[in-house]
């Protein structure tokens, strides 16, 4: 029986134990389609991985300036971040610059994305709180950005509220979509989160990593995003995190975010990598796992970087945990293997 295409899938011994199909959208900054992997135009949740878009919504209604917030606050607004002291400290200390109080938050507490956290928590008995969600930071950011237009703290997790209606406008406008285009449910931290094509949500991230500080007063703001992610991946992410470990393997060159349920954004600034590829500017990747398996994003995502030859081999080989990961056993013997069988095509 020949494979199917467009699939991640993971073998016990030499038995097929499930396929993960794969979408994919690589546009440039102007919404073109460069290369696809499944259906591009899939209708998908972005999850966290809207968080930099939202971050411009936050920072353009001068929020984050009038907190005194600077990148490292502004990497945590667009974190998923683990729960670490780090993390949760940084999201006291902005909730103090605004100020408001912890319990202002509408995220609520779960248990860490860091198993290490999470052991920790349970040795001290410990029951997290809103400001250990792991989209503390957001929340923060939005606080900070009711304030600054004089909507108040109460409701500005609402899809009513002034706050979040600037978030939606943001969000179509970066992605050059109607209103009517873009769908919105609620995210597991009770914000709301957008639906779009997956293509779209590649421009995003290419608009994002195509921005400069000498243009326009909204490039500048996503330049910003930009260089607070790239110069704080250890904030964005947590020790270990995929994030994180992207954005220090690709050395300032790019941006990515997590989505949950298996979506995830990149966006490439131009280089030398993108110019053999035929673009002049910057590109966005946006990724899709239909069964929302993690591992397998994060390989295929690697794999996706490896067929477009982004960066260097030294600079993917730092993402080789995440690649192709082996099957184990609770002995720790390798039972099966992980095979990309998907292929990215051009679109022309």
């Amino acid at each position: 029986m020949q494979e199917p295409t467009d699939h991640v899938v993971t073998y016990r011994g030499e038995v097929v134990e499930n396929r993960h199909q794969v979408h994919a959208a690589i546009t440039d900054a102007t919404g073109r389609l460069l290369y696809a992997v499944g259906d591009p135009t899939r209708l998908t949740l972005a999850r966290s991985a809207a968080k930099p878009a939202q971050a411009l919504a936050v920072l353009e209604t001068g929020g984050l300036e009038q907190c005194g917030f600077n990148d490292a606050d502004l990497a945590l607004v667009c974190a998923s971040h683990s729960s670490e002291d780090k993390h949760i400290s940084r999201a006291l200390a902005m909730l103090a610059k605004i100020p408001a109080a912890e319990t202002d938050l509408r995220c609520g507490g779960h248990p860490a994305v860091s198993e290490a956290v999470n052991r920790e928590w349970i040795k001290r008995d410990y029951t997290p709180t809103g400001v250990c969600n792991n989209c503390s930071g957001k929340h923060a950011g939005m606080l900070a950005g009711a304030k600054a237009i004089g909507a108040g703290f109460e409701g500005y997790h609402l899809p009513t509220h002034p706050m979040q209606v600037r978030v939606k406008r943001v969000v179509q406008e970066l992605s050059g979509l109607d209103e009517n285009e873009v769908k919105w449910s609620i995210d597991g931290c009770n914000l709301p989160a957008p639906a779009l094509p997956l293509h779209n949500l590649a421009r995003i991230y290419a608009t994002i990593a195509a921005a400069t500080d000498a243009t326009s007063v909204r490039t500048k703001a996503l330049a910003q995003i930009f260089r607070a992610m790239a110069g704080h991946p250890d904030l964005v992410g947590g020790e270990g995190r995929f994030c994180t470990k992207l954005m220090e393997a690709f050395q300032g060159g790019l941006i990515g975010k997590l989505g949950a349920d298996g979506c995830y954004g990149i966006g490439i600034q131009a280089s030398e990598s993108t110019r053999r590829l035929g673009v002049e500017g910057a590109i966005g990747i946006a990724v899709k796992i239909e069964d929302g398996n993690i591992g397998i994003l994060y390989s295929a995502v690697v794999e996706i970087l490896e067929q477009l030859q982004i960066g260097t081999a030294d600079m993917r080989h730092g993402l080789a945990c995440f690649y192709r990961p082996r099957v184990l056993n609770t002995a720790g013997v390798v039972t099966g293997q992980t095979s990309n069988l998907f292929r990215i095509r051009a679109v022309r």
